[in-house]
């Protein structure tokens, strides 16, 4: 956009009928943006041809495969054209969080998406330019409609894509979570949550919460949590292990805790945790077994193996 704009100069030489919209003026600047709209629906391949040549110069979408850029700048390019015409930001909005679902898990990142917006942008503005520039006056009115259009919506699509990226991310990190601490039910009212990795302290909350919500779920009466996994665990952790059981006691539920390493209890002992609070068993498959016998089961041995 030039700094200097001799509209009053360009309005002397002009008779009045002749003069540019106004497009400050409500009816004056839609006419002007249907002009718009209209002369980048005539020349729409090759326009979108040029801005896929610059993408690939830019060396943007390379996870895409050809086929799929060519449709999504299709799409991308219809999109906006009909936003520059309706002015709809809701349905940006919409269509910017569909786009993203689709090429966020192709691999596709932030800077590429809003690298792809900006191309579009400055390739439509430079053929607006090439259109109009025999008229400087009328230049001036169209850039100033087109450029704040043009920017919303390259802001739009960037917030867009950044949300629904967040979103993504957040997903994977609860399925991570979940992941790494598993709470499993293994019979009516009996659940295990075997811990294998390190236990820090926004983990140990984590499992606070998986735990006590499994315990809700499956209206569990015993919990076996199992540490063999676990190499070590600090006086902080510790205290949040203990805090677990009252939590789940404060539910109905009793707990077990299998696995301890001789590293791990004897850390237990040092710190002076209350062990009195704490039901220990060697062994997962022991820990199985007496939580049977507090749910009323009877086990037996039969060959090595446990049934009831």
């Amino acid at each position: 956009m030039m700094d200097e704009r001799p509209a009053e100069r360009a309005e002397a030489q002009q008779p009045p009928e002749s003069q540019p919209p106004d497009n400050g003026g409500g009816g004056a600047g839609e006419h002007l943006l249907s002009q718009l709209v209209a002369h980048l629906r005539e020349h729409r391949t090759r326009l979108r041809e040029e801005w896929s040549q610059r993408i690939q110069q830019a060396h943007l979408l390379n996870a895409m495969t050809p086929q799929e850029m060519a449709a999504e700048t299709t799409s991308v390019y219809d999109n906006y054209v009909e936003v520059l015409e309706t002015g709809n930001v809701e349905a940006l909005q919409h269509y910017a969080r569909d786009l993203s679902e689709r090429i966020i898990p192709r691999g596709v990142e932030t800077h590429e998406v809003v690298g792809i917006v900006l191309l579009l942008r400055d390739v439509l503005a430079r053929s607006l330019f090439e259109k109009y520039q025999r008229d400087f006056a009328l230049l001036n009115e169209v850039l100033d409609a087109y450029e704040p259009a043009a920017n919303r919506i390259a802001n739009t699509v960037a917030v867009s894509f950044v949300d629904e990226r967040e979103r993504v991310i957040r997903q994977q990190q609860d399925a991570l979570r979940e992941l790494s601490t598993p709470v499993l039910p293994v019979r009516e009212r009996l659940l295990i949550l075997p811990i294998i990795g390190v236990l820090d302290g926004e983990r140990a909350t984590q499992l606070t919460e998986q735990l006590l919500s499994g315990i809700r779920k499956h209206r569990a009466k015993v919990v076996v949590i199992d540490i063999t996994g676990a190499p070590d665990v600090d006086e902080a952790v510790a205290n949040h292990l203990v805090q677990t059981v009252d939590a789940s006691r404060l539910m109905g539920a009793s707990v077990i805790i299998t696995g301890l390493s001789p590293k791990i209890a004897q850390t237990l002992v040092t710190i002076g945790v209350d062990l009195s609070k704490m039901n220990t068993i060697g062994d997962l498959q022991g820990g199985l077994e007496e939580a049977e016998r507090l749910l009323g089961y009877t086990v037996t041995r039969k060959g090595g193996s446990s049934s009831s």
